[in-house]
């Protein structure tokens, strides 16, 4: 009686922790989403508009914590062969795997009925998000396991969430695809650095490919290789979203630049953030870094500085 007392406040826990309620940090995503579209939509301000941030911040939560669970349900196999990952509660024994599939599913309808008290067209998006977590996660796609298309699959994540802010809002009008393709490249920018920093580390225990399948063909050469080219086309289509919609944005790039080269020296930290993004706030300086970046593009959308664009387009455009 006793023992079986013992073990329901274990299993509570585990089912609490497969929710990830730590990884709601990536929610920061969001974020950029919502301050661009209330910077072109001001009318948006109400009392209504902070009602539905709480709320949609809330469902996106939600549902990607359902996607957390199918994926330690999903890995728990694999996880037990990692050096730290193997003390998850799945592997560990600390989850029942028929009340976790059920916990999935409500997770996720939960979330969506919240959306629904949004928008609309939040509704959808929070359903693309939980459908690319099935599509990752699971077989026989299971996009996870096949090389680089691990790496978009997953990031395809940043674009939906910035999606998810602008539809807080709901400008009457779209946001730039431009913008979407750069945030989408950013966010296999950061992937395939957290994909270095964990082939690196967990190859100091076990073979790399028992763990991750796509790991039996990356190597550090082309995940480096790859990380230049999402760097790259991120800034290729940000500089075109500047160039046709807030030209004062250039004066971000610099700061931008930094960011993304203090993220990549991560990637060579032994088990640093890098290979996990919920334990970035504890990395100060990229933290004031982004902070500072991010006050920066909401002051450089909001305010025009007509003799810098006219000396740009004067001197570099002409």
């Amino acid at each position: 009686m006793s023992a079986n007392h013992q073990t329901k406040p274990d299993y509570l826990r585990g089912h609490l922790e497969i929710c990830r309620f730590d990884h709601w940090i990536k929610n920061v995503f969001i974020l950029p989403g919502l301050l661009i579209a209330i910077s072109i939509y001001p009318q948006s301000i109400n009392a209504g508009l902070f009602i539905s941030i709480v709320i949609g911040f809330l469902a996106a939560g939600l549902v990607a914590s359902s996607n957390y669970v199918i994926n330690e349900i999903l890995d728990a196999p694999f996880d037990a062969l990692h050096p730290t990952k193997r003390l998850r509660p799945t592997p560990a024994g600390r989850v029942h795997i028929q009340w976790g599939y059920v916990q999935w599913i409500v997770l996720m309808l939960i979330g969506l009925a919240l959306a629904s008290l949004v928008s609309q067209a939040l509704v959808w998006v929070l359903l693309w998000l939980w459908v690319m977590g099935c599509i990752y996660n699971i077989p026989p796609v299971r996009a996870k396991d096949l090389p680089y298309i691990d790496v978009l699959v997953e990031s395809i994540n940043n674009p939906i969430r910035l999606l998810v802010g602008w539809y807080i809002v709901s400008p009457p009008f779209q946001i730039p695809v431009s913008l979407l393709i750069s945030y989408w490249m950013i966010g296999a920018y950061l992937m395939a650095i957290k994909r270095f920093a964990e082939m690196r580390d967990i190859s100091r225990n076990i073979s790399a490919k028992q763990y991750r399948k796509s790991f039996g063909y990356y190597t550090e050469q082309n995940l480096l290789v790859s990380i230049m080219f999402y760097a790259a086309t991120s800034m290729l289509f940000f500089g075109a979203f500047v160039m046709r919609y807030r030209l004062e944005l250039i004066l971000s790039f610099p700061l931008v630049a930094f960011i993304m080269a203090m993220y990549l020296n991560l990637a060579f930290k032994e088990d640093g953030s890098a290979q996990a993004p919920e334990k970035l706030w504890k990395e100060t300086p990229l933290m004031l870094a982004s902070f500072l970046c991010l006050i920066l593009m909401v002051f450089l959308m909001n305010v025009s500085l007509p003799a810098f664009t006219a000396f740009f387009q004067q001197s570099v455009l002409n």
